[in-house]
């Protein structure tokens, strides 16, 4: 029995603008139609899974939940109060498990591109006899270029069908991992592993005794709040933040890398993007409504407006709706540094997207100026805003598209195409759509203070009212 945890931490700055800490990169659909998060999922189809635990923060439920949904791939969904790497997330995983179970974890990133799905299937699977005797398995990356953004794994003695792990390496310099390469005798660190989750807990309870029991004590008094399973907040958060690697793998006796080579890449920079992108016969990789002339060996993506690159070489050139990004490929590994200026000086660009989603939908901020804001909404076929208020802000609201409810008090009123409603501050409220296609309508925002705070809840379908 296969127990897949998939992970789904992390904010991935290196893809910034297009991952934000708000909408990270494991959301967003950056290699093909799926998200990174559904791809993840989907290709575990030809394996032997049984069920599957899903670990995420507070601020991302939602996307895990909506979008293992459209796949019907929904199980399980571990929520982690506050981030703590991978060493405690994996231990809540194997200690979600049923009393009198014991299954093979299977422990994967869900930011990950794998390209040959039919080869990780098969190392996978071979590695299962492994885990079952009692092995902690890591996969290791047969590497065909010297890299020096991953840690590498030096095999020892061979355990079929794999090796003994001999030392875990930070990333090295391009000399050193040249020599890598060359040996034959190293592997790139996936961050991917199988092992009995009872083997997990008692290397874990060996080498980090106090990881294990913060995490025991953060199973107890869970809570149930719909598809989600949340832990014991006061307890995790005195948690020592610490990877699998530090924490057991480098210190276990019983620790194997079996190789894999399957099309592998953990999509770290817009560099590696490009890498793996289809291209023209100049180098180029485009998304969205790009025109080219002169240029080559360029990574450019759009969600909108047009973009023309004219004699460009070697750029990766990212246009949302509310950022343009130019960067030569040699410095794309500084976008991440740029993403954290913005966060010091309290900008909205390095967390949100002009386009925010949200459990009922989305909105877009189309506009703003002094003490006005305009944003177009789209709310689900069923969904229901909640009730709420704001002290600072008057709003009109006008449907352009669908069938709205709009409730004040025990009042209600069902507006719709070219029909609108407005309500002042402290004015409860809320909306809901009654029809089955999207509801959009314009939301003109007029008062002191337009910022998000300014929410007062009192009742909420997405369990989004403070306790």
């Amino acid at each position: 029995m296969i127990k897949a945890v998939i992970m789904a931490g992390g904010s991935g700055t290196r893809l910034w603008p297009l991952s934000r800490a708000a909408h990270p990169k494991q959301f967003l659909a950056l290699h093909g139609d799926d998200t990174m998060l559904q791809a993840t999922f989907k290709r575990l189809d030809s394996l032997d899974i049984q069920s599957s635990v899903t670990i995420c923060n507070e601020e991302h439920r939602f996307f895990v939940a909506e979008q293992l949904r459209e796949i019907d791939k929904l199980g399980s969904i571990i929520l982690e109060p506050v981030g703590r790497n991978t060493a405690p997330a994996i231990a809540l995983a194997a200690l979600s498990t049923p009393e009198g179970e014991d299954p093979l974890l299977l422990v994967l990133a869900a930011d990950h591109v794998i390209q040959d799905e039919a080869a990780f299937t098969k190392t996978v699977s071979s590695a299962v006899p492994l885990a079952e005797a009692g092995k902690l398995v890591t996969f290791g990356i047969v590497a065909h270029e010297p890299n020096t953004g991953y840690g590498y794994i030096k095999k020892g003695e061979p355990q079929c069908p794999g090796f003994a792990v001999d030392t875990f390496v930070e990333k090295p310099s391009i000399a050193i991992a040249k020599e890598y390469l060359e040996s034959g005798d190293y592997f790139w660190n996936s961050g991917m592993f199988l092992f009995k989750a009872s083997r997990y807990l008692e290397e874990l309870k060996k080498h980090r005794p106090d990881i294990y029991q913060v995490c025991q004590l953060s199973m107890v008094g869970t809570s149930t709040d719909n598809d989600f399973l949340r832990v014991n907040k006061a307890a995790f958060s005195a948690c020592p933040s610490e990877s699998i690697d530090y924490a057991v793998m480098e210190k276990t006796d019983d620790a194997v890398v079996v190789p894999m080579d399957a099309g592998w890449t953990d999509i770290g920079s817009w560099l590696s993007l490009w890498d793996i992108s289809q291209k023209d016969g100049n180098g180029n990789a485009t998304y969205g409504d790009v025109i080219l002339h002169e240029s080559n060996n360029s990574y450019i993506r759009t969600d909108g407006k047009l973009v023309a690159a004219i004699g460009v070489d070697d750029l990766v050139i990212i246009s949302t709706k509310d950022v343009l990004v130019v960067a030569h490929k040699d410095s794309v590994q500084d976008v991440k540094s740029v993403a954290q200026q913005l966060k010091s000086e309290s900008r909205a660009e390095w967390e949100y997207h002009r386009e925010v989603y949200r459990p009922w939908g989305k909105y877009d901020s189309i506009d703003n100026g002094n003490n006005y804001q305009v944003k177009r909404l789209t709310v689900n076929p069923g969904a229901k805003l909640s009730v709420q208020m704001h002290y600072h802000r008057s709003e009109h609201w006008v449907v352009v598209s669908g069938q709205a409810r709009v409730h004040y008090g025990d009042e209600s009123h069902d507006l719709r195409v070219n029909e609108s409603t407005y309500h002042g501050k402290e004015v409860v409220h809320a909306l809901e759509n009654l029809g089955d296609i999207p509801l959009e309508l314009i939301e003109v925002q007029v008062g002191s203070y337009l910022g998000e705070d300014d929410i007062v809840r009192f009742d909420d379908v997405y369990g989004r009212v403070a306790k």
